[in-house]
């Protein structure tokens, strides 16, 4: 008789909870716990016991307020990610500044999260990180998409010197491949609107929203909402 070995259990994703506030991070720590995959294996109070952490612990992902004392969350993301380089790096914040987001993006955060933030969409959020999707909560997509313009503004000869090429034809846009109706609803995406606020705008059901998003997202070969707004202001989509 031979024997058949079991196959391993999942390994839960490993977090470190960085913020200042005591009783959020035990809150914060207390509502992941309910999770069986997921596992708070260390927090901080501030940057720098966060960058040892984060040497010490290696976790997967690392949520991270931005309003800590002294080097605040955005500015210590060059460091933690030196600490932990396979770490993926969530903001978790109260801060709905745009520059703020702008900033975290381009330091290497994989996401924006605002507190406010409904404890199943937490989860949902950490997931698609470690899978290596960007996530921006949906009140802040359209402030990315103001920082967007406004970086686009300030270097439109740059732009245009980058974008020039010596085709005598141009390629056919990406979003040409979606229906009027893709399109309708990639405007709402642009504007930051919710699914239950261009639901309403457009007069059908949110789930009829939702479905056409990932129908967006497939045809243009993104995984982010985020992703899709950037792409629909770069094509005059708005």
């Amino acid at each position: 008789m031979t024997d058949t070995a079991s196959p391993l259990p999942p390994t839960p994703i490993r977090l470190l909870v960085v913020d200042d506030h005591t009783l959020f991070r035990r809150g914060l720590t207390a509502l992941l716990s309910r999770d069986p995959m997921l596992q708070v294996v260390g927090d901080a109070a501030d940057a720098g016991q966060a960058q040892r952490r984060a040497q010490e612990l290696q976790p997967d992902v690392i949520l991270l307020d931005n309003h800590l004392p002294g080097v605040n969350g955005v500015d210590a993301l060059p460091a933690l990610r030196e600490a932990a380089p396979r770490a993926r790096v969530l903001m978790l914040t109260v801060s709905e500044d745009g520059d703020d987001l702008a900033a975290a993006l381009r330091g290497g955060a994989c996401g924006y999260l605002l507190k406010t933030i409904e404890g199943d969409e937490l989860t949902s959020s950490i997931r698609r990180a470690m899978r290596g999707d960007s996530v921006v909560s949906p009140e802040m997509t359209g402030k990315l998409v103001a920082a967007f313009r406004g970086a686009e503004a300030r270097s439109t000869n740059e732009a245009a010197a980058a974008v020039a090429v010596e085709a005598p034809t141009l390629p056919a846009s990406p979003l040409a491949r979606l229906s009027p109706r893709e399109l309708d609803i990639l405007r709402g995406i642009a504007r930051g609107d919710s699914n239950k606020e261009i639901a309403r705008e457009l007069a059908i059901a949110e789930t009829t929203v939702k479905i056409h998003v990932q129908h967006i997202l497939r045809k243009l070969g993104l995984t982010s909402r985020v992703q899709a707004a950037v792409l629909a202001t770069e094509h005059g989509l708005s």
